[in-house]
């Protein structure tokens, strides 16, 4: 007889099973994803291929996917920097109003979108606080695709520092130490021992801001002057095709907006399982 076989005892999962868990995830899924996109998807097919090309092709509505995915990409690309920044000062430092700081981070999540638009609209407007002062040099902010990418900015920030933020927590000082040890200088530090494990939750920010500056809505339009093929953005067309009662029409455009934001999403997301197996986790 051979050797007797070990029964190994598996701790009950405080979740239930696997198979209930998936049933409800799928179910979720379905119901408040999935099947609104669908339907819009179909509302979409009326037009007809034909139709929807000629929507694609509109020169309007080609300039506003222009400026909504074009001023999304800037607009995440610095509240990424801006909030890795903002995340390692709250994370590394103790000083007077870090708190009051932190809990500022997040205002732009509670504060509703249309306020916080025609707050920036009041604030940079060539008569505002700030655009008073940049209007002698020539500077415009409001009313123009500028203004769109401060907004842009101001509701994506958060994700970007809340993302990086719990990871930068969880890198040891004594890194930093030794490699200051071993002769390295700050940049290679920055770049060889502090950004590898974050690049994965500073790309995850990223995404996050990304998908959130491609649909805002409600902040821009008080601050973007709303100019056909100069301000005008993809979102602000629906809402104009439905109020036209263009239904078809406006879910073209909306699932043109699907379709270019779900294969840059897919992208962004290759690319950070890409840099997770690269670099590991923290």
């Amino acid at each position: 007889m051979g050797p007797p076989r070990r029964i190994r005892f598996k701790a009950p999962s405080a979740i239930p099973g696997f198979g209930l868990a998936l049933g409800y995830t799928l179910v979720y899924l379905a119901l408040v994803v999935l099947l609104p996109l669908s339907a819009l998807v179909l509302k979409a097919a009326g037009l007809g291929w034909s139709g929807f090309l000629d929507v694609a092709r509109d020169p309007r509505i080609v300039a506003a996917l222009r400026t909504s995915f074009g001023v999304a990409f800037a607009a995440a690309l610095v509240a990424s920097v801006s909030g890795f920044l903002t995340a390692w000062v709250l994370t590394r430092y103790r000083f007077p109003g870090r708190r009051l700081l932190d809990a500022a981070v997040d205002l732009p999540f509670a504060l509703p979108t249309a306020v916080a638009g025609i707050a920036l609209a009041t604030l940079y407007a060539p008569n505002g606080w700030v655009g008073g002062l940049l209007a002698p040099l020539g500077i415009k902010i409001a009313f123009t695709p500028l203004g769109i990418f401060v907004a842009l900015v101001f509701v994506a920030l958060p994700f970007a520092v809340r993302t990086v933020q719990p990871l930068i927590g969880e890198i040891e000082r004594e890194i930093e130490e030794a490699s200051a040890t071993l002769g390295a200088s700050r940049a290679r530090t920055v770049f060889s021992v502090i950004l590898p494990p974050l690049l994965p939750g500073i790309l995850t920010g990223f995404v996050l801001a990304f998908a959130r500056a491609v649909g805002e809505y409600g902040s821009v339009i008080f601050v973007a002057g709303n100019l056909p093929f100069v301000s005008e953005i993809a979102p602000l067309l629906i809402v104009i095709k439905l109020e036209e009662f263009d239904y078809a029409g406006a879910t073209a455009v909306a699932t043109i907006m699907l379709l270019i934001s779900f294969s840059a999403l897919l992208v962004i997301n290759l690319l950070e399982a890409w840099s997770r197996r690269r670099f590991g986790h923290v």
